[in-house]
C-alpha cells in the first residue's frame, strides 16, 4: 500500500495536503487519542505514543487532529488546520475553549427513548455539529423499551429541517447496521450524548470491540460514566469512530451562524419582519410573533433559541475580553521590562 493510500484510510484529504510545504520534512500523522502530556498518533508507519513538550504543549491537540511529526526527534512540529472542530466553553471560571474532536464528517447525536430525551439538549448538540461542518444524525437508542417510538421520532424530526432520525436498539446488530452508511473507508464519525444512552454499546456493535458499559440506574434512567477519554476506533468498513465521554455541561461558544441553521424556521421568519432590528416581542409587523399567534411556531422553541443565542454571545464575548485583557497585560509587562533595561543601561 502506498503512503497516500495509507493516509487516505486515516482520513487524509486535499485540505491537509495543501497545507504541507513541499520542503517540509515532517511526516503526516493523525492523533488517535490524547492523554496528559502525551498523544497516540498513527500513520503509514504504524501507531506510537509521543510525549508533548515545548511548543507541542501549546497546540491544543485533540483527537482527530492531523499533525506533522519529526520522526527522528519523535516530536510534533505542526498542527494542520482542521476542516472542522467540535468545541465548547470549558467548565470553570477561566472560560477557555475546549476542543472535543477535530475533522469529523458525521456526528451521531445519541439520546435514548426515556427521560434522557431532551429537545433543548439536542438543539445544543445540533448547533455544535453545524458549526463544525459535520453531518448530524440523531440516534435514539432503547427504542425497544419505548411505549411509543413515533413520539420520540416525531419530536426529534422537528428540531431542524431535513434532520435524519434513526430509532434503534444499540445491542441489535441488524438495527445498528443502518449507521454503517456513514462509516466507509477514510470517513470519520463521532458520537455525542449523555452518559448511559448507549454510545459505548453502539461502538461495540459497530466495531465488535468490547468497551466497558454499565446499565442505567433504575431510579432516574441516567447512566454511569463508562468512557473517560476521547479516542478513535477503526470500524470494519474502514471508517473511524470517535467516542466522547458523557458531558454534564456543554456550553456553546462562537456558534452564532450555526444557531441560525438549527433554528432556520425562526431565522426565515425574522427576515420577513417589518423592521430589521425587530426584537420579536411586541413590534408591529413581527412575522415571528404572527407565527406564534397562528400556532405555526411553538413559543417554547423561540424561547430556547433566544436562550442559546444569549449563552453563545455571553461566552464568546467573555473569551474575547479575557484574551484582550491578557494581551494588554502582556504588553504592559514587556513595556516595564523594556524601561528597566533602558534604565539599567543608562547607569
Amino acid at each position: 500500500m502506498s503512503t497516500l493510500d495509507s493516509l487516505t484510510t486515516l482520513g487524509w484529504r486535499q485540505h491537509f495536503q495543501s497545507q504541507v510545504d513541499p520542503d517540509n520534512t515532517g511526516t503526516p500523522a493523525r492523533v488517535m487519542s490524547v492523554h496528559r502530556g502525551r498523544v497516540e498518533i498513527a500513520n503509514e508507519l504504524g501507531q506510537k505514543s509521543i510525549e508533548l513538550h515545548g511548543h507541542s504543549m501549546t497546540m491544543g491537540l485533540t483527537v482527530g487532529d492531523w499533525v506533522l511529526v519529526d520522526t527522528e526527534q519523535s516530536q510534533i512540529t505542526t498542527r494542520l488546520q482542521p476542516f472542522g472542530l467540535f468545541q465548547r466553553r470549558a467548565a470553570g471560571t477561566a472560560g477557555d475553549i475546549q476542543a472535543i474532536a477535530a475533522n469529523v464528517d458525521t456526528l451521531f447525536i445519541v439520546t435514548s427513548a426515556n427521560r434522557d430525551f431532551n429537545v433543548a439538549r439536542l438543539e445544543r448538540y445540533l448547533a455544535i455539529a453545524y458549526d463544525a461542518g459535520a453531518y448530524p444524525v440523531i440516534v435514539v437508542t432503547k427504542a425497544d423499551l419505548a411505549d411509543s417510538q413515533q413520539e420520540f421520532a416525531a419530536a426529534a424530526g422537528k428540531l431542524s429541517p431535513g434532520i435524519l432520525v434513526e430509532m434503534l436498539d444499540a445491542r441489535d446488530t441488524d438495527q445498528v447496521a443502518v449507521l454503517r452508511a456513514w462509516c466507509g473507508e477514510g470517513q470519520t464519525v463521532a458520537l455525542l450524548g449523555s452518559s448511559g444512552v448507549g454510545k459505548s454499546t453502539i461502538i461495540n456493535t459497530l466495531s465488535g470491540s468490547e468497551q466497558d458499559t454499565s446499565a442505567a440506574r433504575e431510579d432516574d434512567q441516567r447512566g454511569r460514566h463508562t468512557t473517560t477519554s476521547r479516542s478513535m476506533h477503526l470500524l470494519p468498513d474502514g471508517g473511524w469512530l470517535i467516542d466522547t465521554p458523557g458531558m454534564r455541561e456543554l456550553q456553546l461558544v462562537d456558534v452564532g451562524d450555526a444557531l441560525d441553521d438549527v433554528f432556520s424556521d425562526i431565522a426565515a421568519l425574522a427576515g420577513q419582519c417589518r423592521f430589521t432590528d425587530c426584537g420579536h416581542e411586541s413590534e408591529p409587523g413581527c412575522a415571528v410573533q404572527s407565527a406564534i399567534v397562528d400556532d405555526t411556531l411553538d413559543p417554547e422553541r423561540l424561547r430556547r433559541y433566544r436562550k442559546l443565542q444569549s449563552e453563545d454571545r455571553r461566552n464568546t464575548e467573555s473569551i474575547a475580553e479575557r484574551r484582550s485583557r491578557d494581551k494588554g497585560f502582556g504588553k504592559l509587562i514587556k513595556s516595564v521590562l523594556s524601561e528597566k533595561r533602558k534604565h539599567k543601561g543608562g547607569k
